[in-house]
């Protein structure tokens, strides 16, 4: 490819118009900023334009030849869709180059109203595989935010089999969790990351501990700060950044000062303008290299761009945190009560069913015994549990069909090349050995089923199905139901369940997970090489915060590490409230089959009472008392303890 001064985008951030005439004096070609509301920086109140300034924001950028694009990326809730109708309204009237989204519900909306703006994916949409780009081109989108696990070889492939625009993030703050799938904060704080007010546990000092005996394993290790991964800094590597064929360099920082922006923006001018000028004879400029390291905030890494990601990458001592935006809490236990919604009218379902996810075949026999009608197997499994055969698939529907239970079929949260190849080939196994359906966890996962399968298609927990316009989307693509966000409060739900026209699950009970991460943490923090070493990964870590929660971390067969909320999820006190779901369910895959079997029996028993006589149920406190002997951690009411998710 020839290159010109149109072949690259240098993209800055903006928080304010004095950082817009910063980055434009300084030579960025396009900035991006957010309106006061429904973007991923809600933090301050001296950040973001309103609507008359970002009108004369698009004015003043395009006057100096900049493109300009909104940042409108957050998850919404239904008390939102309104406003966000107007607002899309407005921006159509002014114009700005581009919008960022990460909702389905807005690619509803600029449908819905036709909208003629541009749209990028927000990285909050975690899009990481062509068949999920594939479908989202359908809806306008032109450029993506790939995913920051993605490797540049993965990306050049993946940029030359779709055609798509392609924008990366190549300076500044980072996130370890894979984006949009962090719900620690908006769990623990009702200020969630995918809503723009994350207050960062993965900053927080932590033990790395073995969870089964509580011995403290790390206790020579170079610091507590274990999720503190450094700052992205592609500086040195503009070159292979240009030939993967990034068009659009992303600097993070909408909360960063003019100085600052102008500096890092000048500098990454300069760079990929002498590149383009010359390829052959670049060389990376090392003043400009010492300036930009001598006054970094955190240290630099390259993340996954390179390879992965090592124990050099993480900010383990601190000392160069430029912030900590909260400390660890206790999170909350079934003593703080659910909000009410008040004049909550919501029709029953015709049929309401109780389903559970379990991890060994033992486990699927005692839950069809105790009262389960859907059990869902396979996806990830966590060592040193062994991953599902098609035998032992054709086994658990075998168990299942003699309970008139069905059996649906979990796939992977992440599906990148290695695993959309190996579900190509699952899917058209499994045509064959005919469950009751499939549950997919991100829109390439839903579209590759659809294309390959007639089975039934379930949207699961990934997808942040935070509104009924999110699971009109789903169903419009293929879905039969929904899972509803574990970061949506009790009167969120309740507003999605009363709106939607998709079936709507809820989990009910069970682990879940906090961050989905690509990096092997206790690995960096040990020392040890997985691939030396694989027996490492069949033990239970945790790790331990400064309130002393412990977090369990499970390892699945693709080595990702996935971080459990130290306090297990029960709404068996509140069953009577959640009217309207199709759906209640039971993440049992971290249980023994005989934990299962009690927590089907009692849901099944509270549900069935419930059915009976709802208006004269009332619930027995005492029948928590059994669950909690043999649960292996406490009980918390999650996000459901707060009015709103914020």
């Amino acid at each position: 490819m020839l290159l010109t001064r149109k072949s690259v985008e240098l993209l800055a951030p903006v928080g304010n118009w004095e950082v817009l005439e910063a980055a434009v004096k300084a030579g960025a070609d396009a900035v991006y900023l957010g309106g006061k509301h429904f973007n991923m920086r809600m933090h301050r109140t001296d950040t973001n334009f309103d609507n008359e300034m970002l009108k004369k924001a698009i004015d003043y950028a395009h006057q100096h030849d900049v493109h300009l694009y909104i940042t409108i990326n957050n998850l919404l809730s239904d008390q939102e869709i309104e406003p966000m109708r107007e607002y899309l309204q407005y921006l159509e009237t002014i114009q700005p180059d581009a919008l960022l989204v990460q909702d389905l519900a807005v690619l509803e909306l600029v449908r819905e109203l036709g909208i003629t703006i541009p749209l990028h994916t927000s990285v909050m949409m975690n899009t990481h595989n062509e068949h999920a780009i594939n479908k989202l081109k359908e809806y306008g989108i032109t450029r993506i935010v790939v995913g920051r696990e993605m490797t540049l070889s993965e990306l050049s492939l993946f940029k030359e089999r779709t055609g798509i625009e392609v924008e990366y993030f190549m300076h500044g703050d980072m996130c370890i969790s894979e984006s949009g799938q962090c719900i620690h904060s908006g769990v623990v704080f009702g200020q969630s990351g995918n809503r723009g007010r994350c207050l960062k546990p993965c900053r927080w000092a932590y033990k790395l501990i073995d969870e089964n005996t509580g011995e403290i394993l790390d206790a020579d290790s170079p610091g507590p700060y274990k999720l503190a991964l450094n700052d992205m800094c592609m500086y040195r590597n503009i070159p292979e950044l240009i030939q993967a064929g990034v068009y659009s360099f992303k600097i993070e920082g909408r909360m960063r000062t003019a100085a600052f922006v102008e500096g890092i923006v000048k500098t990454y001018r300069q760079a990929i303008d002498t590149y383009i000028a010359d390829p052959c004879g670049y060389t990376t400029d090392e003043a400009a290299w010492k300036n930009l390291y001598e006054n970094r905030s955190r240290d630099f890494t390259t993340t996954f761009a390179l390879g992965q990601p090592t124990a050099k990458d993480i900010g383990f001592s601190g000392r160069r945190e430029p912030r900590f935006f909260s400390q660890a809490v206790k999170e909350a236990g079934l003593s703080a009560p659910i909000v009410d919604k008040i004049n909550l009218a919501i029709k029953q379902p015709e049929k309401q069913q109780l389903a559970v996810r379990v991890a060994d075949l033992a486990a699927v026999k005692a839950v069809c015994q105790n009262g389960a009608n859907v059990i869902y197997i396979g996806g990830e499994s966590f060592k040193p549990v062994k991953v599902w055969t098609l035998a032992e698939i054709k086994e658990a529907i075998h168990i299942a069909d003699s309970y008139q239970a069905k059996i649906v079929i979990d796939t992977p949260r992440t599906t990148m090349r290695r695993e959309c190849a190996e579900l190509e080939q699952f899917f058209t196994a499994l045509n064959e050995i005919k469950p009751a359906g499939i549950m997919v966890s991100n829109l390439g996962s839903l579209s590759l089923a659809k294309r390959l399968t007639n089975l039934p298609i379930q949207a699961d927990f990934s997808f942040n199905t935070f509104n009924h316009l999110s699971a009109k989307f789903l169903k419009d693509n293929g879905a039969v139901m929904a899972v509803a966000s574990l970061e949506a409060s009790y009167p969120q739900v309740c507003d999605m369940l009363s709106a939607s026209q998709l079936p709507v699950e809820v989990i009910v009970h069970g682990a879940t997970e906090s961050m989905i991460c690509d990096h092997n943490l206790p690995a960096m923090s040990l020392g040890f090489n997985p691939l030396e070493n694989p027996e490492f990964c069949d033990r239970h870590y945790a790790l331990l915060d400064t309130a002393k929660e412990v977090h369990p971390i499970r390892i699945d067969q693709y080595g990702r590490n996935h971080i459990l909320f130290a306090k297990d999820l029960c709404l068996l006190p509140y069953l009577a409230k959640l009217q309207g779901v199709t759906s209640y369910r039971i993440e049992a895959q971290h249980y023994t089959a005989e934990l299962a079997g009690l927590l089907t029996k009692t849901y099944r028993g509270e549900l069935d009472k419930i059915k009976t006589n709802s208006a004269a149920y009332q619930y027995d406190p005492a029948v928590l008392e059994a669950i909690k002997k043999i649960s292996p951690r406490e009980l918390g009411s999650g996000a459901y303890r707060y009015r709103i998710s914020r």
